[in-house]
């Protein structure tokens, strides 16, 4: 399949720059993954559409402030980095800006010398592995010094930190939200769980690769970027049982579908257990234990819009995203969201 079956026009000014006051009055536009049949409702609805038995699958994981702006000790020259994964001892793999500045042995001090790093090696794509030292608590450091690493489209910092996570999260490590989260509020997960729909949480972390645009031609030959997740017994339990008695499996954005088709076997059962998934997922593709999905408006020729596609189709996925543009839905991290299910279930 070529990258351009996945594009489409998106006007500017629908690229969502500030979330809604009210987490849960977004629009959400309900797809019927069988027939292409589409409604538009509040995020709220979201309630009418679960069902007694079925399962909702939640990520929660928590954006760290993974940008920090610091000096080149010796030259003060300006350097801004990104923390893409941890690896052990202190040491991250980042993305710098200017890379150049950033050869190997380079100590850049941040905060006064509150945090320094050392540039240890230059690693695939020319990020860079960082050492650093401090005194005191790593995160807490962070949370002083770090800006959220918001995605590119968004042209400002939030007043807010707390707006770019979701009110589940919990588990620390992502470079970026799992947007689809972002709707939800307390209430609402309390509404659902009185209504006999289990919440399962599992962690995925999410990384920058996700912004990242497929450079080949033919989509079978993208290399996905590889993300940390766990699933515990408990949560895995959960999904299974549901599975078992004849509820659905709906996955709360597309990093818990990742998450949860990389730990499923063949057969469709969820495994708990951790580790590093680069799944591609895309037209053609046979999901072993999600049945719905909930998820935002995605970037034109993202390896998102193509998972999205693999769930309902791409002639549906794009009549969609046609319909959200002519009816003014927001798009991107703080947009509007999609579901995606079979209604004839409803």
């Amino acid at each position: 399949m070529n990258v351009k079956d996945f594009d489409f026009d998106l006007p500017q000014e629908l690229i969502a720059q500030d979330p809604l006051l009210d987490r849960s009055s977004s629009r959400l536009l309900v797809l019927d993954k069988q027939t292409g049949e589409i409604k538009h409702k509040h995020f709220r609805d979201i309630l009418s559409y679960l069902k007694e038995g079925d399962c909702l699958v939640i990520n929660d994981t928590k954006v760290i402030p993974a940008r920090l702006f610091g000096v080149k000790e010796g030259t003060e020259a300006k350097i801004e980095i990104l923390l893409l994964k941890r690896r052990e001892n202190d040491i991250w793999e980042t993305l710098v800006k200017p890379g150049k500045k950033a050869k190997e042995g380079t100590v850049i001090s941040f905060g006064d010398g509150l945090l320094k790093g050392t540039v240890i090696d230059v690693v695939e794509e020319g990020n860079r592995l960082i050492q650093f030292s401090y005194d005191g608590i790593f995160e807490e450091i962070l949370d002083q010094l770090g800006q959220m690493p918001l995605p590119p489209y968004i042209t400002h910092q939030l007043q807010d930190k707390n707006r770019y996570q979701t009110v589940y999260a919990k588990h620390e490590g992502s470079a970026a939200a799992p947007t689809a989260g972002l709707h939800f509020t307390k209430e609402l997960l309390e509404e659902i769980e009185k209504k006999g729909i289990t919440i399962a949480r599992v962690t995925l972390h999410v990384g920058l690769g996700t912004f990242r645009p497929v450079k080949v031609d033919e989509i079978e030959s993208h290399h996905m970027h590889s993300e940390f997740y766990v699933v515990e017994e408990a949560e895995a339990k959960k999904v299974n049982d549901a599975k078992k008695n004849g509820g659905r499996i709906i996955c709360v954005g597309t990093t818990s579908c990742r998450t949860v088709e990389s730990a499923s076997t063949e057969e469709g059962i969820l495994k708990a257990g951790s580790g590093w998934t680069e799944i591609f997922i895309y037209p053609g593709y046979r999901f072993k234990t999600l049945d719905c999905l909930i998820t935002n408006f995605h970037l034109p020729e993202s390896t998102l819009v193509m998972l999205v596609s693999a769930l309902a189709g791409r002639e549906h996925v794009l009549h969609a995203y046609h319909e959200a543009i002519k009816e003014r839905y927001r798009f991107f991290s703080f947009g509007d969201a999609m579901f995606l299910a079979d209604l004839q279930e409803n």
